[in-house]
């Protein structure tokens, strides 16, 4: 049976979570591998719309194990809410496990987010202010905060005081804020102790198991390639790797393990935050193409910056993440244009550029190539099968496959599970 990652192809906001519950429902463990409640995933099941940061898509399916592996950062406060609002609704929280080594937000990194952002004034990069980058910078800097600290009160004290001493002097120093005090943030990180208890495994264990015992794995990732520390559009990225590679270090998981590799990318293209975007259109194509498209962040609300699909940017991601396939998201959006571009290269001072420019000043200055594709006015929204789709929807779909130069598994034309074609199945 497979082990499948399923990842954004683009600047995230792809319908990740549509992808992840509907090939979730044929798996047996769903497993969150980097990222934080910075950003989430919409899923519409029999009309109820379900907002997850934190959780697993996976949650939603009965008999699968939703797991939060070591590669994310969690908000303690933030989890739990989401879970008793879940909860609310029907959905069995009990089965969700939560690895031991997996980094948390305390309190005083969401202070040190939102202040260094208002610091970095017009060099702003868009963070969401909810302590994910330094969180993963204390991760780095070996100062960070396990969900296993949390069993042991010595530790934990002593770790949040070494982890204040710098913080609490940048605060009071550069920022003119009051120093935090580590008691009394120890103390809300200890309040949590005894109800997440039940939760902790040794999630690498777990999913290895299950692999070996021939059980179907679906790795979800969150955020998108181009926003990956790595090899996104640095600096203006997320802090962690949303990329393939980024599911086998955030659950501790070989390659030699994973059979597919899944990218979610739409019809066309969005991105939230600073930083380049070729495509991007700012007029009122853009205007009415966002809200056609519902583009409005899940997590913030923020309004999403939307253009036209950009295939250097997702042939990037197919070689990056080595992608075998691809879920294509939101084609209905795009019924009712008379003619649809897509950006099948770049100029860059002159010169026609096929590949993603080797630096980030020559892709801020990317003027993008389009190629103009035959619209269709047919309503979508009913389709089943690829078939009977309008033959000008069916070009589009063949075209994107071979300037992104990979095969286009399935096909969303609505929000809700049902609402999809599938040409390829993805399992099995």
């Amino acid at each position: 049976m497979p082990a499948v990652i399923v990842l954004g192809a683009q600047w995230g906001d792809e319908g990740k979570g549509k992808a992840t519950d509907q090939i979730g429902q044929q798996t047996d463990l769903v497993v969150k591998y980097n990222g934080g409640n910075n950003a989430g995933h919409t899923v519409v099941v029999d009309g109820e719309k379900y907002a997850l940061h934190l959780l697993p898509a996976g949650i939603l399916s009965p008999g699968v194990t939703p797991i939060i592996g070591n590669g994310v950062v969690i908000d303690l406060e933030v989890l739990f809410q989401e879970i008793d609002e879940v909860s609310a609704r029907g959905i069995d929280c009990s089965r969700l496990l939560i690895s031991s080594a997996a980094h948390i937000i305390p309190s005083y990194n969401k202070v040190m987010d939102r202040s260094t952002e208002k610091f970095l004034g017009a060099r702003q990069i868009g963070t969401t202010g909810r302590g994910i980058g330094p969180t993963y910078a204390d991760k780095m800097n070996r100062i960070g905060i396990r969900i296993q600290d949390l069993f042991d009160p010595s530790i934990l004290s002593q770790k949040v005081c070494g982890a204040l001493v710098n913080k609490n002097h940048l605060l009071s120093g550069v920022y003119g804020l009051d120093p935090i005090d580590p008691d009394v943030v120890t103390a809300e990180l200890l309040s949590y102790a005894d109800r997440i208890r039940p939760m902790v495994a040794d999630a690498s264990l777990v999913v290895n198991d299950a692999l070996d015992a021939g059980k179907t794995v679906l790795f979800e990732g969150g955020q998108a390639t181009m926003l990956d520390i790595d090899h996104g559009t640095y600096p203006f990225v997320t802090s962690s790797n949303p990329t393939a590679g980024g599911a086998l270090t955030g659950t501790g998981v070989g390659p030699t393990r994973i059979d597919r590799v899944v990218g979610v990318a739409k019809a066309y293209t969005t991105r939230v935050g600073e930083g380049p975007f070729p495509t991007e259109l700012t007029d009122e194509v853009g205007d009415a193409l966002r809200t056609k498209g519902g583009e409005f962040g899940v997590t913030t609300g923020r309004p999403r910056r939307t253009g036209w699909f950009d295939a250097v940017v997702v042939r990037y991601a197919t070689r990056v993440n080595g992608l075998t396939d691809i879920c294509l998201t939101k084609l209905d959006v795009l019924t009712g244009y008379e003619k649809i571009p897509v950006c099948v290269a770049y100029e860059v001072d002159g010169t026609r550029v096929d590949e993603m420019p080797l630096d980030q000043s020559s892709f801020h200055h990317a003027v993008p190539i389009y190629e103009e594709l035959r619209g269709w006015s047919e309503d979508i929204t009913d389709v089943t099968s690829f078939e009977d789709l309008p033959q000008a929807a069916q070009d589009y779909v063949h075209r994107l496959e071979e300037v992104s130069r990979c095969r286009i598994s399935s096909i969303g034309v609505g929000p809700g599970r049902e609402a999809t074609i599938v040409r390829f199945p993805l399992l099995g």
